[in-house]
């Protein structure tokens, strides 16, 4: 499936790839592509299949968003470009950097979901498959567990266009439920290995938000080429927003960088 794609910044720069996480949409990109890299880069975001105005059919598995993902930088014609993933999109990095090295230049992965214990996964999925819904979009930013301090008025233009109004009045996302359900249960299964990553890649990390365990960092550290983190919690690109995007400019446009340097 070729996914809804919406470019910001110097289209003749090297293209970065930005890649949302579950239940978000191509617009968590805007304000940093705008503000930051869209300075030194083409940046290129996509809704993922079941959000926005991708497709929302079936099947919902990691292999088929990454297949998605190759089919739409192939119908670009970009052939090895940079990478950012957020959170589930960090997840599709590393499943995708395992599967088609060949397709990444550099990749930033921004605290990834590596695996969530099974009780976890439910947790989630069962929150998602009840709700969906809320009072209004204000409503939905004042309830996330996962922002810290932000600065909520860029985090409302972020959503622009991510909410449609119920026939109640309320708001729902535009995602389809039963895709972000079935993405939290393959958040239980196994990642690829850390051995699998041959390419660049930084991993950036709030530990106060305890995703991406000590564990995890451990058996991942030593095949990664730069490992940073930062303070706030899971949506690194409000709570953290100028470290966040300094270190991925830095770590993207630094001279040759060697696996595990």
């Amino acid at each position: 499936m070729q996914l809804r794609t919406t470019e910001w910044g110097d289209p003749s720069g090297p293209p970065l790839v930005c890649v949302h996480g579950v239940g978000g949409h191509h617009g968590n990109f805007r304000h940093v592509a705008e503000d930051r890299w869209g300075r030194h880069f083409r940046v290129v975001a996509f809704d993922l299949r079941g959000h926005g105005d991708s497709g929302w059919e079936p099947p919902w598995t990691h292999a088929t968003y990454v297949d998605d993902i190759i089919e739409t930088i192939d119908a670009l014609d970009l052939e090895q470009p940079d990478w950012v993933g957020v959170s589930f999109g960090g997840r599709l990095m590393l499943e995708l950097i395992a599967r088609f090295p060949e397709r990444v230049r550099r990749a930033a992965v921004l605290e990834p979901v590596i695996r969530i214990t099974p009780e976890l996964a439910m947790h989630r999925a069962e929150q998602e498959r009840l709700g969906g819904v809320w009072d209004s979009v204000e409503a939905f930013v004042a309830g996330r567990e996962n922002t810290g301090d932000i600065d909520t008025e860029r985090y409302l233009a972020d959503l622009e266009g991510h909410f449609e109004t119920c026939e109640d009045g309320r708001v729902r996302r535009r995602t389809c439920q039963s895709a972000i359900v079935s993405i939290f249960s393959e958040f239980a299964r196994p990642a690829p290995p850390p051995e699998t990553i041959t390419v660049p890649t930084m991993m950036l990390y709030a530990p106060a938000f305890a995703l991406v365990t000590p564990e995890q960092r451990k058996a991942y550290e030593p095949h990664l080429a730069q490992v940073v983190e930062v303070p706030g919690l899971h949506a690194v690109l409000t709570s953290a927003y100028d470290k966040t995007a300094g270190a991925v400019e830095e770590f993207l446009l630094a001279p040759d960088l060697g696996q595990g340097d």
